[in-house]
């Protein structure tokens, strides 16, 4: 795999520091690239790799402006581009330490100050920072979205947060790699948006290198020193108030008892052992033809029919019986009430059921935000499996923009439908956050209008 090329990002020529200003006047002519004060002094390494910063008078600002582009004859694959800044308090707009932030967040809010971000097409420059108070570098990227009361580093990072597994990295969670040997040579972090595929081969990540701050499907766990990268978790989340577009803060593993565990837990994308044991019960209640393997933690088209075809048993109708398990449909299954699916035309008790067909169309009335069809960005996310994903699939045929298919469309939400959605945005003049490939009311008013 080859690692994406890093465009030169000189940010010589809009920082006015001492070191610079000099350097600028005595080379004006110099071959020399990145940032002039950038000169090789072991005083200035050292105080990068211990997070020091020195004042800003006399000739100590050269080493604010310590910063390694990247380097001739060095591969791409040894050097994503993103030298690190030291530990720095926020700075507001006038310079001056900016207030401390709460030091706690939830994952919602942490993946919307990234996409703010990336919207704004944040510059990436180690020497500057935001109108937040936040320094322009991958570190400081993460700083702002963790809500942390200053700009840390990669040396800093993981004493914000905890270590996890692989499997258990959720949205708002982050991908660390820091060199301790040289923290100025391949250092970096991303924040992990979710898994694009079933595979867990690559995710979205939000992160801030040369040129500017950016959303990408990005194989794990980079694309460069994968190895050495490491998940954490932040010490400060609390759970989403509306949990609609992320999963529980804490992993949920072994549910019991009867109560319901809220709608939240099923529909597309939705992975948890709560569909585990709805699919069980289910299974046991005669609706095992519904399934070609599992049930497992990950909702699928599978488990939205047999739940469909348990409620259609019951005599149920309408949004009585859409294929999303309810209070009254967990309670019937978890209590054994009610009566068992049947196949079509089967004898005995119960009400003969003919399973539902395998992808109904989807709704045509007016949706989210008052446009009409649109299911919502929950239909449009990693691993969601539902007729929403094909019918965008095959409009998205129909209008040019399905060169990235290799098969289908089908009802599987993969990386090529982001792709070409992402393509579809582009050519309505959308840039940044807004042609992130993922369609909200307005790409989907615009295709099928």
């Amino acid at each position: 795999m080859t690692a994406p090329v890093f465009e030169e990002f000189d940010p010589a020529s809009d920082c006015d520091c001492p070191g610079c200003a000099h350097w600028r006047r005595v080379l004006p002519h110099s071959t020399t690239t990145g940032h002039p004060a950038a000169a090789p002094m072991a005083a200035l390494a050292l105080a990068a790799a211990t997070g020091t910063v020195l004042a800003a008078a006399g000739p100590a600002p050269a080493a604010a402006a310590v910063h390694a582009p990247h380097r001739p004859g060095v591969p791409a694959t040894d050097d994503p581009g993103t030298p690190q800044g030291g530990t720095t308090p926020l700075h507001g707009p006038s310079g001056v330490p900016a207030g401390v932030k709460v030091p706690a967040t939830t994952r919602n809010e942490i993946i919307e100050r990234a996409k703010e971000w990336v919207a704004a097409q944040v510059p990436y420059n180690m020497n500057k920072y935001w109108s937040d108070g936040y320094r322009q570098d991958c570190s400081g990227f993460v700083s702002m979205a963790w809500n942390l009361g200053g700009n840390e580093w990669t040396g800093s990072l993981d004493t914000y947060g905890v270590r996890i597994a692989k499997d258990e990295l959720r949205p708002g969670d982050i991908l660390l790699f820091h060199n301790p040997a040289d923290p100025e040579k391949g250092s970096h972090v991303t924040i992990f948006g979710g898994w694009t595929d079933d595979t867990r081969s690559r995710y979205v990540a939000y992160e801030l290198t040369r040129p500017k701050a950016r959303r990408q499907s990005t194989p794990y766990a980079y694309w460069s020193n994968s190895a050495r990268y490491l998940p954490y978790r932040y010490k400060g989340l609390t759970a989403d108030a509306d949990p609609g577009g992320t999963d529980p803060v804490t992993p949920i593993t072994s549910p019991g008892g009867s109560a319901f565990p809220g709608a939240a837990a099923f529909g597309p994308g939705r992975t948890n052992a709560y569909v585990t044991r709805l699919g069980r019960m289910l299974v046991a209640r005669g609706a095992g033809a519904y399934y070609s393997s599992g049930p497992g933690p990950r909702w699928t088209d599978a488990d939205r029919r047999a739940t469909r075809a348990f409620q259609l048993a019951q005599g149920w109708t309408g949004a009585d019986a859409d294929g999303l398990p309810g209070p009254t449909t967990w309670s019937y299954l978890v209590n054994g009430r009610g009566r068992d699916v049947r196949p079509a035309n089967a004898g005995g008790s119960g009400t003969p059921v003919r399973p539902p067909a395998p992808t109904p169309a989807p709704s045509t009335d007016a949706g989210s935000h008052g446009v009409p069809g649109y299911p919502g960005r929950a239909a449009f996310r990693p691993g969601a499996d539902n007729a929403y994903v094909t019918r965008l699939g095959k409009r998205l045929v129909e209008k040019g923009f399905g060169t990235h298919y290799t098969q289908g469309p089908g009802p599987r939400w993969s990386e090529s439908d982001r792709r070409n959605v992402e393509a579809f945005q582009r050519s309505q003049g959308w840039r940044g956050g807004a042609a992130d490939g993922y369609p909200g009311p307005e790409t989907w008013r615009r295709l099928f209008s």
